[in-house]
């Protein structure tokens, strides 16, 4: 209470200033995740100093202070970013021009600036995420600089904040429409639609795999595609999203192999499964299909945007990377065989395994080869049989494995430890199957997806990224293999990934209600969903099908400028009459300061438009006399609510109604009647 109470007593500059640098600090905020620790630091120095100078009517730093702060983040800015251009760099820049404009608020000129530097800096938010939460935070922000906004065309008194916010609000709501039209119909040129990254546009896949790579992505619960499924949805144990097949082994890491040989036409048996994609931004060229995907999806509306291609090893990649929600449409054949039916001298890249490493895992392999049930065994029944080893032998499935460390790494998960995540049980089988002489590869991607299906839609989170291996078998080809079903069938039946222990205050909800959690998660996944299939998956193709919808049958660019020029003309022709029929509306207080004039002056009493209540109460009491007197302290009531503290910025009827009644009360005096 008593910081409220310091508030509301606070001047008017302070509190002005102290509103408009909170506003500030909460634009400013979400850049903290992607810009250099100083830039935020220095952001937050200035801000609070200016802060303090507003509180104590301290005087405002000098120009060369200035000047040397900003030669200061010039010189951090070529440290930490290299250039002066360029996203990162130019959002740093501007981030530092913001905070030290605030110590040159001097004038009125000075705060517009600053507005203005203020929604330029809201829409930099977007350049780094899209989601809901930024768009509400840059409501929120826009909502704020509209509030200062206000503030500063109330030159007169103390206007309360909430007056100016309601000023704010009404003029957003009446800019809604003109920006909905705008969203509807301005055209979606790459790449103004592509620049947005959301969670630094990072992925779960990537060209390499490493023990351990895959079980840091288990604690990232950012959504990594939505699928839906046109006809009938598969079982969720068969949602393997094809990523990049790695073949070549150096003792720690996979990699890809370079220089595929010719691809083989896949054999696809059953009826396809149509699907819907929608695939968020990733840093990598390459686009992790339903296995398996034979034939090119179709891009609407993006088809000169990404140019896909099928490798030879049925990995779907593009010209560059998917810096962009991208939204497609395919069709994928669950039941399929591919590859080589016979063997081929390619294969023998297969079975290559880095010398003198990991021997204990060579011996085991060569000895269950020599089994005397397994010597002249066919390669499913030495899969069956690893597959057996690792449900018996007290292999756990885990999301903490620590870090293995050393040159024999695969020793070290198959007889020591024996703690992993998939990738460790996926790359300790296939150097086993390839000590067995049988050609074996890793493929990564995702498994799963949430078990809630928001309006059909299937999320897959980076949490479901999964490695699983590939063995080559005679008259069949690469047949895929999952070692960590073994271990974990849940995480294959269910599509479930491991999940990272819960934060404080979701383990406080957990533990007092666990379904509040599951409630909640889902009204966000519908969110999400939502936003992101109304909002950010508005395309090209989906401002054509409006035009569809209004009648046009055959959209082109031309009728969609038409659409967007008429209905802004319509709007500004609206606008134009509303200020035609609204121009005899003036300023509140000079209306009624007109009328008091008028009721003065039929009480005999002249005086000017520019006098001001308490003027015009002195000329009461000089015409009228103790007549006049009850009516002049009610003018001088009038002078206090308008300039006194806390101040109005309407007038109050209730006022306008008294005055009335005492001025009907008023005798006038002869002497009254004969003045001028």
């Amino acid at each position: 209470m008593k910081l409220l109470d310091r508030w509301r007593h606070l001047p008017r500059d302070a509190r002005d200033t102290l509103f408009q640098l909170g506003v500030i600090g909460w634009t400013i905020a979400p850049h903290a995740l992607h810009l250099a620790p100083w830039c935020v630091l220095l952001a937050v120095v200035i801000l609070l100093s200016r802060a303090r100078l507003a509180l104590n009517g301290g005087t405002l730093p000098g120009r060369w202070t200035l000047v040397a702060v900003l030669g200061l983040a010039v010189g951090l800015t070529l440290l930490t970013e290299r250039t002066l251009l360029g996203k990162e760099a130019g959002v740093t820049m501007l981030v530092v021009l913001m905070a030290l404009k605030t110590l040159e608020l001097r004038a009125r000129r000075d705060a517009m600036v600053v507005f203005l530097l203020g929604f330029f800096l809201v829409l930099t938010n977007f350049l780094y995420s899209q989601s809901p939460l930024t768009a509400f935070a840059m409501i929120v922000s826009v909502w704020g600089l509209l509030t200062a906004l206000a503030l500063a065309h109330m030159p007169v008194g103390l206007p309360p904040l909430s007056a100016a916010a309601r000023v704010a609000g009404r003029a957003a709501l009446l800019g809604a429409p003109v920006m909905i039209v705008l969203f509807l119909l301005f055209p979606r040129i790459a790449p103004l639609w592509g620049l947005p990254q959301d969670a630094g546009g990072r992925t779960g896949l990537s060209g390499s795999l490493s023990m351990g790579g895959v079980a840091e992505l288990a604690a990232d619960d950012s959504v990594a595609l939505r699928v839906r499924f046109l006809d009938r949805a598969p079982p969720v144990e068969s949602l393997y999203f094809r990523g990049p097949v790695l073949s070549v082994f150096d003792g720690r890491d996979w990699t890809r192999r370079r220089g595929q040989p010719v691809m083989a036409a896949p054999e696809l048996t059953g009826r396809p499964l149509r699907y819907e994609m929608l695939l968020e931004p990733s840093r990598l060229p390459l686009v992790p299909l339903l296995e398996l995907t034979p034939q090119a999806p179709q891009l609407p509306g993006r088809e000169n945007d990404f140019q896909l291609m099928l490798r030879p090893d049925l990995q779907w990649a593009s010209d560059r990377p998917i810096d962009t929600r991208l939204a497609l449409t395919a069709q994928a054949w669950t039941r399929h065989r591919h590859g080589p039916r016979a063997a081929t001298l390619a294969l023998r890249d297969d079975v290559d395994l880095p010398p003198n490493l990991n021997p204990r895992t060579l011996v085991w392999a060569n000895e269950l080869r020599n089994r005397p049930e397994l010597r002249q065994a066919e390669p499913r029944a030495l899969v069956d049989a690893v597959l057996q080893h690792i449900r018996s032998d007290g292999f756990t499935y885990t999301l903490s494995p620590d870090y293995y460390e050393g040159p024999n790494v695969v020793d070290d998960f198959w007889f020591d430890r024996k703690l992993g995540f998939c990738e460790h049980f996926a790359s300790a089988f296939v150097v086993v199957m390839r000590a067995m002489d049988i050609p074996a590869r890793i493929v990564t991607g995702y498994q799963g997806a949430d078990p809630q299906v928001v309006d059909g839609w299937y999320v897959v989170r980076q949490s479901n990224a999964h490695a699983w291996a590939e063995v080559w078998i005679e008259d069949e080809g690469w047949v895929r293999v999952d070692p960590t079903s073994a271990v974990a069938p849940d995480r294959v039946r269910l599509g479930r990934s491991l999940l990272s222990p819960p934060g404080f205050v979701a383990g406080t909800l957990n533990a007092v209600n666990p379904a509040i959690t599951a409630t909640l998660r889902s009204l966000w996944a519908r969110m999400d969903q939502g936003w992101s299939q109304w909002v950010l998956n508005y395309s090209r193709t989906r401002q054509f099908d409006l035009l569809r919808e209004l009648g046009v049958q055959t959209p082109r660019w031309e009728d969609l400028a038409y659409a967007l020029v008429g209905l802004l003309s319509a709007v500004s022709l609206a606008g134009a009459g509303w200020a035609l029929w609204d121009r005899h509306r003036q300023d509140p207080w000079q209306r009624q300061q007109r009328q008091v004039a008028e009721r003065l002056a039929k009480l005999g009493v002249a005086v000017a438009p520019h006098d001001p209540p308490r003027t015009r109460a002195a000329r009461v009491r000089a015409v009228l006399g103790p007549a006049g007197e009850t009516l002049a302290r009610t003018l001088e009531r009038l002078d206090a609510q308008r300039y006194g503290r806390p101040g109005r910025h309407s007038p109050d009827r209730r006022w306008w109604r008294q005055f009335r009644a005492e001025a009907a009360r008023v005798v006038t005096p002869p002497a009254a009647q004969r003045s001028p």
